[in-house]
Formats: C-alpha cells, structure tokens, sequence
C-alpha cells in the first residue's frame, strides 16, 4: 500500500471554488480503482494551505488514477486556483 499527500496552496479568495471542487468529486476519486481511503485536510496556519491524503494499493493503481479523465479534468479546474506549486509525497 502507499499513501499519497499532497500539499495545496491557494490563493485565499479561491478556497470556496476548491472547496465545491473536492465536494464534487471525492466519491469519483474514492471508487477509483485502488483508492482505499481520501481525506481533505486544511493547515491551521496558514488557512490557505491544505492537504490531500490518500491510500492506495499500489503505486500502479495511483498512476492509474492520475492518467485517468478524472484526474485530468479535475486538475485542470484546480490548478488555477493555486497561489504555489504543489508538493506531493509518496510513503509507505
């Protein structure tokens, strides 16, 4: 199994969008194949930080979702709202 976050920094005034992004689509994400478990956690400081965190079978299964419609059409709607580059760690 790996475990995937991903660290997100918007720009404040954009969070609500990101926020009904995630609402929208997190039950997609979750029945994607491999995905076992998808979190949304948000810094206490700063407020514009937040995190994905997510468990996956496999390292294919999360490269598989990351070439997926989903993740494409989902990605290109946030990525706009970024106030920084996203980080993002695999770990055991």
């Amino acid at each position: 199994m790996i475990k995937r976050i991903v660290k997100l920094t918007f720009r404040p005034e954009e969070i609500p969008a990101f926020l009904e992004i995630f609402e929208n689509t997190k039950a997609k994400i979750r029945a994607s194949e491999g995905c076992q478990h998808l979190e949304l956690w948000r810094a206490k400081a700063p407020e514009n930080v937040l995190f994905t965190y997510s468990y996956w079978e496999s390292e294919d299964h999360l490269n598989q979702y990351r070439h997926s419609e989903l993740f494409k059409a989902t990605w290109a709607k946030t990525k706009v709202l970024f106030a920084d580059k996203p980080e993002a760690w695999s770990v055991t």
